[in-house]
């Protein structure tokens, strides 16, 4: 849920000493500009820059008042959020990719602009109106055309943030719709354009269905939190902490660039923004110590795409699952832990087997930050622990948890230049958190916490001045843009696959064809979450499948936590699979190689994605469904060693070169272990096992290993 993209290379990571493959900046930027649309925006300077962020800024302080304090009628909340986006997203996005006139906006897209908002304003001006007259469709003409160019604006926006994929699928729904209503219904032309219209504009199964009501109550404001935590350095805090850990190992680098970008992936909605952030330190330290720049690219879009799936935060697609699944947030974190551990260990031992099968070394002992300067900056993490805390306790809603998580993270960025004001600021809202205190002393303690927070703001040299303040606020409504575009469309699908019943015909189609066959359902409907999320950003990816593929895997009896979790899995993947592998061809892009050939190592590397879905779905216990500690505990450690077979037989190494005969068995192993049987876990252990045993006793030797 990171909002902006802001490259910052920690100082001491990178030895840049006669080092040709230093990261320019300049190129960063343009590979975020050329992968993520995020990063194509106008460019204002002078004081149009700055009324362009008060605009945002404004945005953004109404949206938390909205979240935490606002009582009102759904016509009102949903479409006055919706308008507020839309209107800064036509100051922040021109029409097409490339360079910008400064302080520029076309006639036409003031046009735009202030027709889809004023289109959106309409309902809420006539909210109590609208309300009664919507249940019997008895709507003017002209309501009906407002409701056409209210959903063209926002489709458009969507187009110009997110992407013409998700725009197609929408289009492809939007004019299904149409016909079976003209020609399925014999409702004739414009019926059938004012039925669509109604649905999708005006009742709450289109724009304003959940995808929409969770990213004003909650996605919003965790993606303002994210920008103010990228204000903290929190990002070059994981990496100095992923280079303390394992910098030094064999292989160190890759090995750093995988734990890192699980830490900053979790709190990121992007896993193009992911890859380019963190690989622009990782990917140059990977090919200085030999790895192939394929495989550096590969190895920072496989980790950076996976950071999606990494508890406690996940992204904003977390949210929207507890909303569709009916179980809390703090559920859905615990269920997702050993998946997302299976993922991150089958990219960890990849690498690790990589350099262990090249000879490569890790980084010497003065390229690494050192260990007790690291522990003095722990206090980075206080936000988060904070958030985690109050989300997965369930004592405060989860916008307020963000709002004070907001303000520890202005505490976290000032403690070293305001520390007299920032301890007593941590001190009173940790108070007023854990104390149970009467109302006039929580309140007094309370505003004591936000005063001193916000004096912080003014110390000599801190990092989050009030311009900082403002900052952050804007960039958080920046990040918000494309997340609230996707969910509007997503919202357009699922309210034309409501409104025709298209959703029990794709899960018959699905059915026929698979016969009843559950691995054949699972691998269409993999197949699907793959077509449908390449180039769409989680969260409206997450919102496609939930609609469209997750009935298909529940009417076949798998549970229902475990579907959602299949298809959002799948979804996330589509990142880095051929040919739309958009967070693979950025690690290409920052590591200068082939990026198709980064996409396939990437792919590679991820298998893990690949497998575990199939693992939950077979075996729901794995996330926590009709399960006990011991099943639970069984069930983790012979996915870990199945995943490990099937790494080693990918990679073809474990003390020496494996050949094809004992690559081929030893990933059958694995798989053995992973399907849930005693019968298949005790035969793919033996096998496992023995190939293992032989390695190491040095009587399957087929090559020495080279280091």
């Amino acid at each position: 849920m990171l909002s902006e993209k802001n490259i910052d290379i920690p100082s001491g990571q990178i030895n840049t000493e006669n080092d040709t493959e230093a990261v320019d900046m300049n190129a960063v930027e343009e590979v975020m500009k050329k992968y993520d649309r995020e990063s194509n925006t106008r460019v204002w300077e002078g004081w149009q820059k700055w009324a362009v962020y008060a605009a945002f800024t404004a945005v953004a302080l109404f949206n938390i008042y909205v979240t935490l304090f606002a009582t009102w009628l759904d016509l009102i909340r949903y479409p006055s959020f919706v308008a507020s986006l839309l209107f800064v997203g036509y100051l922040n996005y021109p029409m097409k990719k490339g360079t910008q006139r400064i302080n520029y906006i076309p006639w036409y897209d003031w046009i735009i602009m202030l027709a889809g908002t004023g289109t959106f304003m309409y309902i809420v001006v006539n909210a109590y109106d609208l309300s009664m007259r919507i249940g019997v469709a008895n709507l003017y003409w002209y309501e009906i055309i407002l409701g056409v160019v209210g959903v063209l604006t926002l489709m458009e926006l969507c187009r110009r943030s997110v992407g013409i994929p998700i725009l197609c699928v929408c289009s492809v729904f939007v004019i299904y719709a149409l016909y079976y209503y003209c020609f399925g219904r014999d409702l004739g032309a414009f019926k059938a354009l004012r039925k669509v219209t109604i649905g999708i504009f005006y009742q709450t199964d289109g724009i304003w269905a959940t995808p929409i009501q969770v990213c004003s109550r909650f996605i919003v404001v965790f993606i303002i939190f994210g920008a103010f935590l990228e204000r903290t350095g929190i990002s070059n805090f994981f990496i100095s902490l992923a280079n303390c850990l394992c910098g030094s190992a064999s292989g160190g680098p890759a090995k750093v660039s995988v734990i890192s970008s699980a830490l900053c992936g979790m709190v990121s909605g992007s896993s193009v923004g992911n890859t380019v952030t963190t690989g622009s330190v990782t990917i140059p330290m990977m090919k200085k110590i030999g790895y192939e720049p394929e495989f550096a690219g590969a190895v920072e879009a496989a980790a950076s795409t996976g950071g999606q799936i990494m508890p406690p935060i996940m992204g904003a697609a977390a949210f929207l699952m507890a909303e569709y699944v009916g179980v809390s947030y703090s559920d859905i974190v615990v269920r997702a832990i050993l998946p997302a551990v299976l993922y991150f260990a089958g990219i960890f031992m990849s690498v690790h087997f990589e350099a262990k099968k090249l000879g490569l070394r890790g980084m010497s002992k003065e390229e690494l930050p050192l260990f007790k300067e690291l522990v003095k900056k722990t206090y980075l993490l206080l936000p988060l622990i904070i958030l985690v805390y109050l989300v997965s306790s369930g004592t405060h809603t989860m916008a307020f948890s963000a709002i004070i998580s907001i303000l520890f993270a202005i505490i976290a960025a000032n403690f070293e230049r305001s520390r007299l004001f920032s301890l007593v600021s941590a001190i009173a809202l940790i108070l007023y958190l854990f104390v149970q205190m009467p109302g006039m002393a929580g309140i007094a303690v309370l505003m004591v916490g936000i005063v001193s927070c916000f004096a912080t703001l003014f110390g000599k040299d801190v990092k989050m001045s009030p311009v900082e303040l403002f900052d952050a606020l804007a960039n958080g409504t920046k990040g918000s843009i494309s997340v609230v575009a996707a969910c509007g469309v997503a919202g357009i699908i699922s309210g034309c696959i409501t409104m025709t019943g298209l959703a029990s015909q794709i899960i018959t189609a699905i059915i026929s064809v698979s016969q009843g066959n559950i691995m054949a359902a699972l691998f269409l409907t993999m197949i699907c979450c793959i077509i449908l999320g390449m180039g769409v950003p989680t969260t409206a990816n997450y919102c496609i499948m939930a609609s469209t593929c997750a009935p298909i895997l529940i009417q076949l009896g798998i549970p229902n936590v475990a579907a959602h979790f299949f298809v959002f899995y799948f979804g996330i993947v589509a990142d880095i699979t051929p040919p739309v592998a958009v967070a693979a061809y950025a690690g290409a892009a920052i590591a200068k190689g082939s990026p198709m050939k980064t996409a396939v190592n990437a792919t590679k590397l991820a298998i893990g994605a690949f497998i575990v879905p199939y693992m939950l779905a077979l075996n729901p216990a794995m996330v926590l469904v009709d399960t006990n500690v011991v099943q639970f505990i069984l069930i983790a450690v012979t996915s870990l060693i199945g995943m490990y077979g099937v790494t080693v037989g990918l990679e073809g190494f474990i003390t020496s070169i494996l050949g094809l005969p004992l690559r081929i068995l030893i990933i059958a192993g694995g798989l053995m272990l992973i399907h849930p049987a005693i019968v298949t876990d005790i035969a793919g252990l033996v096998i496992v096992g023995a190939i293992t045993l032989l390695q190491f006793t040095g009587k399957v030797r087929e090559n020495k290993a080279t280091a």
